[in-house]
């Protein structure tokens, strides 16, 4: 009887010390996804002017307006833009650097692409398209706007749930 009952503590003790490890991995992951994220530029503040089109937060700091405009627009995790196409009658379009974390870029018809820092994406204007943050990590860009003649964008619907979610 003695034998069952210390097989018993045994088991129990094997069992809330692995529930411990998971619950501790768990804990880890979650700090890691909520964790204050940095790059070279500052992540700027909440980005309320376009946050309509976007699903989750993200920040935006212009650094430019001058000459060529330059945002550095940073992504919580699971953070994605709208569809959106970039309009000129000619040039335009857009460039993206990834400054950190990780991402993806998708244009209307294609495979996701995923970002990592160093990356480059030039957006020619006319192509629908989204960008955001990977669903588990920051994310950040630089966005380039490409001057042209009669620039304009235009939002579109968001990223549909099921595929964002096949993202890994």
């Amino acid at each position: 009887m003695k034998k069952v009952f210390a097989l018993m503590m045994l088991a129990i003790s094997l069992l809330m010390s692995s529930a411990y490890a998971a619950e501790e991995n768990t804990n880890k992951e979650e700090k890691q996804m909520h964790q204050e994220f940095t790059t070279v530029f500052a992540r700027g503040a909440k980005n309320d002017a376009y946050a309509k089109y976007f699903v989750g937060q993200s920040y935006l700091n212009m650094l430019s307006l001058e000459q060529v405009v330059i945002g550095n627009v940073t992504f919580e995790p699971g953070c994605r833009n709208n569809w959106h196409i970039h309009h000129a009658d000619k040039g335009g379009g857009q460039i993206l650097l990834v400054t950190g974390g990780r991402g993806y870029y998708q244009e209307w018809g294609k495979e996701a692409r995923e970002l990592l820092p160093g990356d480059v994406v030039n957006i020619p204007a006319g192509v629908k398209h989204w960008h955001g943050a990977a669903p588990n990590s920051w994310f950040a860009h630089l966005a380039i706007e490409v001057p042209g003649e009669n620039t304009r964008n235009e939002w579109c619907e968001p990223v549909a749930e099921k595929e964002y979610n096949a993202l890994k």
